[in-house]
């Protein structure tokens, strides 16, 4: 009885994790840079962070799915080609993402009125920069989006379009 097994390619398993981290912590980003509510911007650098790990997480396994698929033909290797070009860039902006939301919730002053006696990060308190870091963050968090949505429609378009990595049971 096997109660445990890894997912033969672990590729399609793990992507759909950085997806959702990434989308929802952009969405999150985006509200925090309107609503000051010290929870959102906490929320949001979680989800980023998490999103960002996953997103390196997907690329390596990325990586080994591909080169399980061994030779493809034409313009099925070009598609491939250009799904990992946007993954890489992906993983990229999620970090920068991910490390603008960190910034700005360690500068983030409303839940924490002594934030500013911290010298190390003294500089991140000041209002300006704080809400220069969460409107950084945002828009950061927004253009994600659309690498994400480059990625996952590249995928998407090598899985149902061209069957890439599919295994089809004969009957």
């Amino acid at each position: 009885m096997v109660i445990f097994s890894m997912p033969d390619p672990l590729h399609p398993a793990v992507v759909h994790f950085p997806i959702v981290l990434l989308l929802m912590g952009a969405g999150v980003a985006v509200a925090s840079a309107f609503v000051n509510r010290w929870n959102l911007v906490w929320i949001s650098a979680a989800l980023l962070i998490m999103g960002a790990a996953g997103a390196f997480v997907a690329g390596e396994t990325g990586e080994d799915s591909r080169e399980a698929l061994g030779k493809l033909v034409g313009n099925i290797n070009q598609l491939v080609e250009d799904h990992q070009e946007w993954a890489e860039q992906t993983e990229i902006a999620a970090a920068i993402t991910a490390m603008l939301a960190v910034m700005a919730a360690v500068g983030n002053t409303s839940a924490h009125p002594t934030a500013r006696k911290r010298k190390p990060f003294a500089w991140l308190c000041r209002p300006r920069i704080h809400y220069t870091l969460r409107s950084f963050t945002a828009a950061a968090a927004l253009l994600l989006c659309f690498f994400v949505y480059q990625t996952a429609r590249l995928g998407g378009e090598l899985v149902y379009d061209h069957g890439v990595g599919v295994n089809v049971a004969e009957p």
